[in-house]
C-alpha cells in the first residue's frame, strides 16, 4: 500500500474502530467472532483503499463489507447449535444501571436469536437502514427482509419480554 493511502487507512480505523466494532459485535453476538469480521472487513477495505474517493462513504463501505461477510459466513457454517454460558461480563458504569441492565438484557435476547434474525433487526434498527436498503444490501427481496424483521422482533418478544415495557417492538 502506498505510504500515503496506508496513513489515510490508519487514521480512519482509529477514528472509526469503535463504531466498527459495535456494529460487528451486534451483528455476531460474540467478542471474538465480531474481532474477526472487523479485521476480515478492513483488509478487504485496505486491498480497495486506492479507489475509495469519497470519505464520507468509507465507513458505508466497510458496513457494507462487514454485511456481506457475515452473510458469506452464515452460509459456509453448518448449522451448529450455540452454547450460552450465562455469563456476561458486568458493564457498571455510575448512574447508568438500568442502562447496563438493559443492555445485559438485549446481549442475551440477541444472542437467542439465528445470525440472520440478529442481522435483520441490527440492520434495520440499530443501523436505521430502510427495507429497501437492507433487501438490495443482502440481496433479497423487500418482502422477504420484511417477514425476517416480523419473525425476529416476534422471537425477540419471546426471549426478552421485558424488552417490550422499553419501547414497543415494531
Amino acid at each position: 500500500m502506498d505510504p500515503g493511502f496506508e496513513a489515510d487507512f490508519r487514521e480512519f480505523v482509529i477514528d472509526r474502530s469503535g463504531a466498527l466494532f459495535r456494529t460487528a459485535y451486534l451483528l455476531t453476538g460474540d467478542r471474538h467472532a465480531a474481532e474477526d469480521l472487523m479485521q476480515s472487513a478492513l483488509a478487504k477495505t485496505a486491498m480497495k483503499w486506492r479507489g475509495l474517493h469519497d470519505p464520507a462513504a468509507i465507513e458505508g463501505y466497510v458496513r457494507r463489507v462487514m454485511y456481506h461477510e457475515q452473510v458469506s459466513w452464515w452460509r459456509r457454517r453448518s448449522r451448529v447449535a450455540e452454547v450460552s454460558t450465562g455469563w456476561l461480563p458486568e458493564q457498571i458504569g455510575d448512574g447508568h444501571a438500568e442502562m447496563v441492565d438493559l443492555r445485559l438484557v438485549m446481549r442475551a435476547a440477541l444472542a437467542r436469536l439465528t445470525p440472520r434474525q440478529r442481522t435483520m433487526l441490527v440492520l434495520r434498527y440499530f443501523e436505521d437502514l430502510s427495507e429497501t436498503e437492507i433487501a438490495r444490501l443482502l440481496g433479497v427481496r423487500v418482502g422477504s427482509v420484511r417477514s425476517q424483521i416480523y419473525r425476529s422482533l416476534e422471537r425477540l418478544k419471546k426471549a426478552a419480554p421485558e424488552l417490550s415495557t422499553v419501547r414497543e417492538f415494531g
